[in-house]
């Protein structure tokens, strides 16, 4: 496993999206562990969750809960594990997403959510999403109270354009580390927020990396066969002998070195073939293809 920078943290280059383990068709407990320890054992060191990961009519936080078991049970180091989970969202009864960017709240999800993970200061949290009823600048204060109060160690921002970014960097400073957008094969549409990153120094983690090679979590079970406005990356993977999913993971990371694209995964195999991309270095030749979709 490549390692990239996180601020001051180095982590694998290919992180671990955890919510297929803990919302609307999880699997079982005893796979969803066993998916984690793949991770770990394939060198995953980055794990990305939220405290609104959960099914509909769940409890807040059963992702929180599952990733710490999961690092409890491990048998092996886990010193060197990040821990992102983000804050500001929920879920309604009907498996709806809400929004509650409050400065209250934002105060009490992060102190929750350091609760059931075990861990203070949490390694990174992360605002979910901008809430239209709330400033975004008062979001960020609540953020900037938890880092200085020691509940948080480092910031991030999701869902967000780059005036956003650069607000939050003013109000955070450089303890603002990270944006998670939307970004893939299929969805470039946060092209401008990934070269501010670049710019800025701060790590771009793509969701839904694999959008075009395979569906969100969000749109239901993957599908894995071959979409024709994306045969390039099928193409390359079947000259590779490896799957389009890791040639798509490969192709973020050679957008920035700033990328750590966090992939979800709901088995072992799964994790273990997106882990391999840290190690596919595409050619030009292959990238101009897949670029000039």
């Amino acid at each position: 496993m490549r390692f990239r920078n996180l601020g001051d943290v180095r982590v694998g280059a290919v992180g671990f999206g955890t919510m297929p383990l803990s919302i609307e068709g999880r699997p079982g407990e005893a796979r969803a562990l066993a998916t984690v320890h793949a991770a770990l054992d394939a060198g995953v060191t980055l794990f990305d969750t939220a405290d609104s990961y959960h099914p509909p009519g769940g409890a807040p936080g059963e992702g929180e809960l599952l990733v710490a078991r999961a690092l409890a049970a491990y048998g092996g180091r886990t010193d060197d594990v990040l821990v992102a989970t983000k804050g500001g969202r929920g879920r309604t009864a009907d498996g709806g997403w809400t929004v509650d960017g409050r400065p209250e709240h934002l105060r009490r999800a992060a102190e929750a959510s350091a609760r059931r993970l075990g861990s203070t200061p949490i390694g990174l949290y992360q605002l979910h999403k901008p809430d239209p009823a709330v400033p975004y600048a008062e979001s960020l204060g609540a953020i900037r109270e938890l880092l200085d109060a020691g509940t948080v160690r480092l910031a991030g921002v999701s869902n967000v354009d780059t005036a956003q970014i650069l607000l939050a960097r003013e109000i955070l400073g450089d303890r603002l580390v990270s944006v998670q957008n939307r970004y893939s094969p299929a969805i470039r549409e946060s092209e401008p927020e990934l070269r501010l990153c670049a710019e800025l120094g701060l790590a771009f983690l793509p969701w839904s990396p694999l959008g075009g090679i395979s569906r969100s979590s969000l749109d239901g079970a993957s599908a894995l066969e071959e979409d024709p406005d994306f045969g390039g990356f099928h193409r390359v993977a079947r000259k590779r002998g490896v799957s389009p999913q890791r040639v798509a993971l490969a192709w973020l990371l050679a957008r920035s070195e700033t990328v750590l694209p966090i992939p979800g995964a709901s088995r072992p195999e799964t994790v273990r073939d997106s882990a391999g991309a840290s190690s596919l270095v595409l050619t030009g030749e292959e990238l101009a293809v897949l670029n000039g979709h």
